[in-house]
């Protein structure tokens, strides 16, 4: 039984998709999403916790962003966990509501953010010909196993680059519409 499956290796490209998604959501395009605060961890109770399990964040308006902490203790700890973020905002606590207002881009951070996209972008890309290369490399253990043919695996070859270089597009496409919205073009 050949040990190469193409489903597996069309999963763990799309695995690299998601994961830039992800990453592209975090980035800042000067409108308040309360995914910015996503990747924020909180120290509360001895353990690090997402913001989300300490507070409700919520987008009341454009350039605001609103953090509802549960437990008056941590309030504390969520504004310095944001503080020291490197996201640029600055919490202004009220009671138990800690309040971000979402500071124009500077010309110079857009860039920085951009270059921050490019960055996710080669990481998936990596990513994606990481599973290539583990696809072809099965592939030839598949035809010296004699598991295959020499044709078959040349066959398979073939799908799996159409595969990457679908991929990569897709990645290619999902950085540039970042790049856009993030410069404002």
């Amino acid at each position: 039984m050949p040990a190469f499956d193409k489903a597996d290796l069309q999963r763990r490209m799309h695995g690299a998709i998601d994961a830039l998604k992800h990453d592209l959501v975090g980035l800042r395009t000067g409108r308040a999403s309360t995914n910015l605060l996503d990747p924020i961890n909180v120290e509360v109770y001895g353990a690090q916790m997402p913001l989300n399990q300490v507070a409700t964040v919520s987008a009341p308006e454009p350039r605001m962003l609103t953090v509802q902490v549960w437990d008056r203790s941590n309030v504390g700890p969520v504004e310095k966990a944001i503080r020291s973020a490197g996201l640029g905002l600055n919490p202004v606590t009220d009671g138990q509501m800690v309040r971000l207002p979402i500071p124009d881009l500077t010309e110079e951070r857009r860039k920085e953010l951009a270059k921050l996209v490019g960055q996710y972008a080669e990481k998936a890309k990596i990513a994606v010909r990481n599973v290539r290369r583990d696809g072809n490399d099965t592939l030839k253990t598949d035809e010296k196993k004699h598991e295959i043919s020499e044709d078959e695996r040349k066959r398979h070859e073939t799908e799996v680059q159409k595969l990457t270089d679908d991929t990569i597009n897709e990645i290619d496409q999902l950085s540039q519409a970042k790049e856009k919205e993030i410069l404002g073009k």
